[in-house]
């Protein structure tokens, strides 16, 4: 026993060592750029740290999840008793590391009703009421409210374009300029999702919103949807595209609107930890999400993520570093991304500028795998464009792991279906890795990455078989590392991450000679 505790600590003081020499080569950083050590003296103490990350010891976390959700009722799900065990599972693993923890609420929604049928009538020019459904319905997870107001058009296509998906009413925040605060405002149906329109009028003061149909062939009708977000604090219908330019057709409309509709609320939690050392103004973010589905235990998705993380940080734990290292756990990514959305939501701008880049870590061990690296540059040239600046260097750095090693990757797109969604949407660079989920493996795929064309990635996506039988331990092995790897390198070089906090403080401290000189006049 005392042998091993010794060996032990002799190869953490290694360690500390090692990884702490870039501290000697720090260059002092200009008020704009981060420049630290040379990013090749980085790359190499970031791969002995790489080799403390022992795929072995991620999949005793993973265990754990499996143990946790056989205890209870067989997943770890948000708002149940899996998820808040496997929170205090991470919780603890990390204060006894030294780290001092915290977690931030999340709300989700556990059922919307009706209690009874929503009302829409125009009150002026003329008296007329709109029959529900025929000519409107209720939006799902819409707010209660009960207002009369003004309806004010906003960027409509009338008459409407002969082809579908060609408005892209209130898809900006400019197309609400002009708009009167408290009023409902009319958007046609078209070119994004409902709730960036319906963000967008909330943004805009709005007391309402009344969707309309596009107009073109099977694109007249009320459409039924759930636009998911319950907390927009006011009416929201669908309506026909007739309703809808009947409404638009005077510039004094006012409407009656009512939906008396209840979300009961649901609640749970992120699980948030920063190390003790580096620069409190510059943060390199880290997370994975811990809830899975109801159907199972959720050990790939996203155990795996979260079981590298952990790790991650409990290596990192007494390594000193020049940058705050913050890792997290998000709660009810299943369930809408929810956790990582409220938290940066709930981020003052300035906390949100001190967050340097996101790497995001989901499903990183899929039985029948490939190595997906989040396409930063657009370099595929197709679906979602590049993300923030700095997304770019993130990709190059993850690829640059995996070519050292020889073993085959590729770029996936940022889809928005993981938590980079919400810090690429405030601007800060994100990357990470993705072994794929319910897609089908290609042979070129198979010939590269090996195991088998014409089935998922993880035939057990969001199933009761991902369990801990459902984990590909060489993919666990090398991308575990490659967390490990990415996490370092940040930790100590931001070269090419462009400082958003230190633009912010040249921004405020401009207005604020602006001001000075105006007041000197």
């Amino acid at each position: 026993m005392r042998l091993r505790l010794r060996r032990s600590m002799v190869q953490a003081a290694t360690l500390v060592t090692a990884i702490a020499l870039p501290l000697a080569f720090t260059v002092p950083a200009s008020a704009t750029t981060a420049t630290t050590t040379s990013p090749g003296v980085t790359d190499v103490l970031a791969n002995v740290f790489a080799t403390q990350i022992k795929g072995s010891n991620v999949k005793k976390h993973l265990d754990k999840f499996q143990q946790i959700a056989t205890a209870n009722g067989g997943n770890r799900a948000a708002g149940t008793p899996g998820y808040d065990a496997s929170l205090a599972y991470v919780q603890d693993k990390l204060r006894k590391a030294g780290y001092k923890t915290s977690t931030t609420d999340v709300e989700f929604p556990l059922g919307w009703e009706e209690a009874s049928p929503s009302v829409l009538e125009q009150t002026a020019p003329e008296a007329k009421t709109y029959a529900n459904p025929a000519d409107f319905v209720t939006v799902v997870s819409s707010s209660g409210g009960d207002v009369t107001a003004q309806v004010q058009v906003v960027d409509a296509v009338i008459p409407p374009a002969p082809t579908p998906n060609t408005s892209t009413a209130g898809c900006e925040t400019s197309d609400f300029a002009g708009f009167v605060p408290g009023r409902i405002a009319l958007i046609q149906r078209g070119t994004c999702p409902f709730i960036d329109k319906a963000t967008n009028a909330k943004a805009a003061g709005a007391a309402g919103v009344i969707f309309f149909n596009e107009g073109q062939p099977g694109r007249t009708d009320p459409l039924v949807f759930d636009i998911i977000e319950w907390r927009f604090g006011f009416p929201i219908v669908m309506a026909s595209t007739a309703v809808g330019l009947d409404l638009a057709d005077s510039p004094n409309t006012t409407v009656h609107l009512k939906v008396d509709a209840e979300t009961t609320v649901g609640r749970t939690k992120n699980l948030i930890a920063d190390t003790r050392w580096g620069k409190s103004g510059e943060i390199v973010a880290v997370g994975a999400h811990l809830d899975g589905v109801p159907e199972g235990a959720g050990i790939n998705d996203n155990g795996s993520g979260s079981a590298a993380v952990l790790e991650t940080a409990l290596k990192l734990a007494h390594v000193p570093t020049k940058y705050k290292v913050r890792f997290a756990w998000w709660g009810a990514e299943e369930l809408g991304l929810l956790g990582s959305d409220q938290y940066v939501a709930g981020l003052s701008q300035a906390e949100k500028d001190k967050i340097r880049l996101y790497l995001n870590f989901d499903m990183i061990a899929s039985p029948n795998d490939g190595t997906f690296l989040y396409d930063g540059d657009d370099s595929d040239a197709e679906g979602a464009p590049a993300g923030p600046a700095g997304s770019p260097e993130i990709e190059k750095r993850l690829e640059a792991f995996y070519a050292k090693r020889n073993l085959p990757f590729e770029g996936t797109d940022f889809t928005g279906r993981s938590d980079y969604g919400a810090f690429i949407a405030n601007g800060i660079p994100a990357g990470g890795i993705f072994t794929g989920a319910e897609g089908i493996k290609t042979p070129e795929q198979a010939a590269k990455f090996g195991g088998t064309a014409g089935i998922a990635y993880d035939p057990c996506y969001h199933s009761a078989c991902d369990g801990i039988d459902n984990i590909n331990a060489a993919a666990l092995e090398r991308n575990s590392k490659a967390v490990g790897y990415a996490t370092a390198f940040f930790a100590y070089d931001l070269t090419g991450i462009p400082d958003r906090n230190a633009a912010a403080a040249k921004s405020a401290a401009r207005t604020a000679a602006a001001h000075e000189g105006t007041a000197a006049r």
